[in-house]
């Protein structure tokens, strides 16, 4: 059975786009990984909120064992994800070399109940975990209190999206590809609008970042890019992130794009996009980092 959180997704069911994000993102969240971690003493503790399918939360704990060795703790509100986590992680950490301990959490990013759940971070990862919530301003608070002094909080958000297709893909409109995104943005507005009792946040995540009382607020972005002609599973990646734009955006678009999207979806159509050989994957996500004083 699936689990829904604040936003009334049920993420269970996306385990499978999650994990393959994950093995396409992996030299990024690699350097990601990597750039964090060489902020921290050795033997720091570094606490992945909404760990998903465990991708990020691997490479995080590389670095720990490279720098000597330390501690993760995976946190997530959906068990099944925990779980999946959880297993991927001690997999890739099973290795030779210096020792990190995995320790997992059930909790939610929306509760004052965290803090007491969780050791004190030196690093707290949050990869678009925060928009998710009712109040942003609060969940980032909240994850700012669960520094040591002098720990920092990433929060993964935004940054310039998702390119996938050529602008005229021959059927349809050119310039399909624009106005799935921006559908896109149309629908994440409403989700955040559906959230019951949801809060606007106005300002930019930095701002968001000193607002919680953090120092030394910076920023930087990664780049996951995967030019044509693709792997294969680059390519099934391509087609399950068009799936689940037309999943949530098919009612927001005009006919004749529908029209389109469908036959581009539809295995047995000539504009099939599964059948193109110049499918590309460029994304790009940014960091924006705070240090407890």
């Amino acid at each position: 059975m699936g689990v829904h959180t604040h936003d009334d997704f049920d993420w269970t069911t996306r385990l499978v786009d999650l994990r393959r994000r994950d093995s396409i993102a992996a030299e990024a969240y690699r350097g990601t990984a990597d750039r964090l971690v060489g902020m921290l003493q050795p033997g720091s503790t570094v606490v992945d909120i909404g760990s998903g399918a465990g991708g990020m939360a691997a490479q995080l704990g590389l670095a720990l064992r490279a720098r000597g060795g330390g501690r993760l703790v995976l946190v997530d509100a959906v068990q099944e994800l925990l779980d999946a986590a959880t297993e991927h992680v001690r997999t890739v950490l099973s290795g030779p070399g210096a020792t990190v301990t995995v320790d997992t959490v059930l909790g939610d990013a929306a509760s004052d109940e965290l803090a007491n759940q969780l050791p004190a971070a030196d690093l707290v990862w949050a990869a678009a975990v925060v928009h998710h919530l009712r109040d942003q301003q609060e969940g980032v608070n909240r994850l700012a209190g669960l520094l040591a002094s002098g720990g920092w909080l990433a929060l993964a958000e935004d940054g310039l999206g998702t390119q996938c297709l050529p602008w005229d893909l021959g059927v349809g409109a050119p310039g399909l590809t624009d106005r799935l995104i921006a559908a896109r943005k149309a629908w994440f507005a409403q989700m955040r609008a559906d959230i019951p009792g949801s809060v606007r946040l106005t300002v930019g995540w930095t701002r968001s970042l000193a607002d919680a009382g953090l120092r030394d607020v910076t920023s930087f972005s990664y780049l996951i890019d995967h030019p044509a002609p693709v792997s294969e599973e680059v390519r099934t990646a391509v087609i399950g992130w068009l799936h689940h734009t037309a999943e949530v955006v098919t009612d927001l678009l005009a006919e004749d794009d529908r029209t389109a999207l469908a036959r581009l979806l539809d295995p047995a159509d000539p504009a099939f996009v599964g059948a193109r050989d110049d499918l590309f994957y460029l994304a790009s996500t940014t960091v924006n980092l705070g240090r407890r004083g």
